[in-house]
Formats: C-alpha cells, structure tokens, sequence
C-alpha cells in the first residue's frame, strides 16, 4: 500500500524534472515544496547505498538545491534512515497518510457543484494567499498543476465576493487524493474546510474513487481533528531526512 499511494502522490503533486538512480526516484521542481524537491527511495538498490547517499547530494547541490530525503517505512534499503542519521541528516516535518474507505459512504444530498480540471487564476491566486507561498513560487506552483496526468478538480469556497477556501482533488486507478485543503484564518471553525473535502470526495467516487488518501502534517491539530471527523484513518507516517 505505501508504495502505491507514494506513487499515486508523486503523479498527483509532479515535479519540474525527475531522475531516476538504481530505485530512488530524484525530483526537481526549483526548491518549491519538498514533496517535489526530495529523493523518494521507493525501490530496492543494487549499488552501495553510501555512494548512492554521496552521488544524490552532488546532484541536488549542483541545481543549488539542499539534499531531502522523503522517508516512509518501507524506505528501501531498510537501514537507510539509520545511515542518513549518522550523516547528520535531520528528521522534519512528520506528516501522517490517511485513508478513507469510499464503499459505503453516502454521498451529501443534493447536486454536488461542477468543479473545475484546471487551476484557474483565481484560484491559484487563492491558493498561494492562503498558503503563504511567496510570489517567486507562482509560476512554478502554476506550471506543476498544470502537468497533472491523471483526472484533477479544483474546489473553492467564496465568501465577501472572495475564495476564502480551497483544496484540489486527483483520481487514479480507484483512488482519490485530497491536496493542500486550506481555509482563511478569519473563516476557519465555520463547516467550510469540511464542504470542500465532501464536494472533493463525491468528485472522487465519480470517477470510480473507492479509497481517498490525503496527507495531514502532524502537528497540524485542526485538520487532523477535521479528517478525523470525515473518517481518515492514518495507514502509515512519512518524514523528510534534511542535509544539515
């Protein structure tokens, strides 16, 4: 199950470029985001894994990008998380991956809104505002969601003539993901977050969605205590290895 989902989440949020070395999977995308900054080893390796480490750290640093490694359980080799502790690499930003069994879920009453397949520019104008994504990031943030094979919607809530809340959705193979749901301050505690993960949810089952998954920081107490509510059970933990 973790390696599909982390694959299901790399062709959801896709970098700007990808390199593919002896089963890590190294992503690019001009620093914005360490989902799409990171080496994601998903696969087994045949090659000493501290060359590996070393060769990884020559590639990132010559794009002027710090070496991340994107960490789950079933990281590959087992020992890694280990070695890149010793190499002073930092544990950060634990998040939890939770899913959400679609089968028997009933669907909110009444015709769900019809939602957008393409990131318009109101809404990721929203988005970056909301998120505090600083305005270098813009067109890297635009031309990443704009390069989403699979299906993709995008939800929005508008209060005071303005989007006060947003989130995205993407389907693949009986699978919908849930991404960066997030809710004006001045809005938040008002049922709004918890609208957009339903309209995303029933666009999810849709498209043939029998599990949703969504990825939750752990320090992020409302949203947890939101997903919580919906039904999201976490299924396993992923965590970054930052070079020092």
């Amino acid at each position: 199950m973790i390696q599909t989902i982390e694959e299901l989440s790399m062709n959801a949020w896709p970098s700007l470029q990808t390199m593919l070395y002896d089963g890590w999977v190294l992503r690019f995308a001009d620093g914005y985001t360490n989902r799409a900054n990171s080496i994601n080893p998903l696969y087994p390796s045949t090659r000493d894994v501290r060359e590996k480490i070393e060769a990884c750290e020559h590639v990132y640093r010559g794009k002027g990008l710090s070496p991340v490694f994107k960490m789950t359980p079933d990281s590959q080799p087992a020992e890694l998380d280990a070695i890149l502790a010793d190499r002073g690499y930092q544990a950060d930003r634990r998040t939890s991956v939770q899913l959400l069994d679609l089968a028997d879920r009933e669907e909110v009453p009444g015709e769900p809104p019809k939602l957008p397949e393409v990131a318009t520019e109101e809404w990721l104008a929203a988005y970056c505002r909301l998120s505090g994504i600083a305005d270098r990031h813009y067109p890297t943030l635009r031309h990443m969601l704009r390069s989403i094979v699979p299906a993709r919607c995008f939800a929005s809530a508008r209060a005071d003539d303005r989007v006060i809340a947003c989130g995205m959705g993407v389907a693949q193979d009986g699978f919908v993901g849930l991404y960066d749901i997030v809710t004006d301050a001045r809005f938040r505690r008002q049922g709004h977050g918890r609208r957009l993960v339903e309209q995303v949810l029933t666009w999810g089952k849709r498209q043939g969605a029998r599990i949703a998954y969504l990825q939750v920081m752990t320090n992020n107490a409302p949203a947890l205590a939101l997903y919580r509510k919906t039904g999201f059970q976490e299924a396993y933990p992923y965590w970054y290895r930052k070079c020092p």
